[in-house]
């Protein structure tokens, strides 16, 4: 699979550059503080979380679900589709790539309706407004933007290799490493970064948190490691933006303040 990685779309037309992302997003920031943006990127991540877990769903298809929803707004503004119904579009679309099946309509749309009212209404006063026909018409322009380029590779598998290598039983490191890859969801790396990369540095920032000594085995990996310093820098200023972020204080004003879709509802 690893060889894969290097022929797949992912690798060949799904690994941006720092600075055409930042131009990408020129219309946005604009509007938006770098901060701000990031912070609404958070949220909707989140949400797409809560989603996933609500629907019972494998970590690995909220990631790819994550993953789409990054890849879009990579090439477009947040008032070409509004975030909340491209969410469950993204979670609907990497539920059948990844084979979990198809989640039933009425099913995902009462999920929606059910953590915008229970688990998020300090962002929505209203209910949730979409309807599956509007979830569906959003998937083809999804599957459009994304140039039909729906398998992704995730660092889980990496991770796991990794730690087999090794050769220890290492359920606390593992464990830790995971969330801290669940963790790098919330920043750009899935869009600038190979996964096998991610995870060392995932796993680098589990050894520093839990104090366990791995120096020899990563000087004998055969990688860039400025890449993954690189990718520690943006977990770790992930980590430092959380210390100060309230959500709930913050991110009605931020989602009042964010570019929208001139039609926000079809009929």
């Amino acid at each position: 699979m690893a060889g894969n990685f290097w022929q797949s779309s992912h690798f060949q037309q799904w690994i941006l550059d720092k600075q055409d992302l930042i131009r990408e997003r020129q219309h946005d920031l604009a509007i938006l503080a770098e901060e701000e943006y990031q912070k609404i990127l958070i949220f909707f991540s989140n949400f797409i979380q809560s989603l996933g877990e609500s629907l019972k769903l494998r970590q690995q298809v909220i990631a790819t679900a994550t993953v789409y929803f990054k890849r879009f707004y990579a090439r477009n503004s947040l008032k070409c589709v509004d975030p909340l119904l491209l969410s469950p579009t993204c979670i609907f679309l990497a539920s059948k790539v990844e084979e979990f099946g198809v989640i039933s309509n009425n099913r995902l749309v009462q999920t929606c309706q059910a953590i915008v009212k229970n688990k998020f209404s300090y962002a929505y006063a209203q209910e949730f407004p979409y309807r599956f026909a509007q979830i569906s018409e959003c998937e083809f322009y999804l599957l459009e933007n994304l140039d039909c380029c729906l398998i992704v590779y995730q660092p889980y598998r990496p991770l796991l290799l990794l730690l087999q290598d090794i050769g220890q039983e290492e359920q606390q490191l593992l464990g830790l490493a995971w969330r801290i890859v669940n963790d790098s969801l919330r920043t750009d790396v899935c869009l600038l970064y190979p996964p096998y990369l991610i995870a060392i540095s995932c796993l680098q920032i589990a050894c520093v948190v839990l104090q366990k000594d791995l120096k020899g085995w990563f000087a004998e990996l055969n990688v860039d490691f400025e890449k993954v310093q690189e990718i520690s820098r943006y977990i770790i200023a992930l980590f430092e933006l959380w210390k100060s972020y309230n959500e709930k204080d913050e991110i009605k004003t931020l989602l009042n303040k964010m570019p929208k879709p001139k039609v926000q509802q079809p009929r």
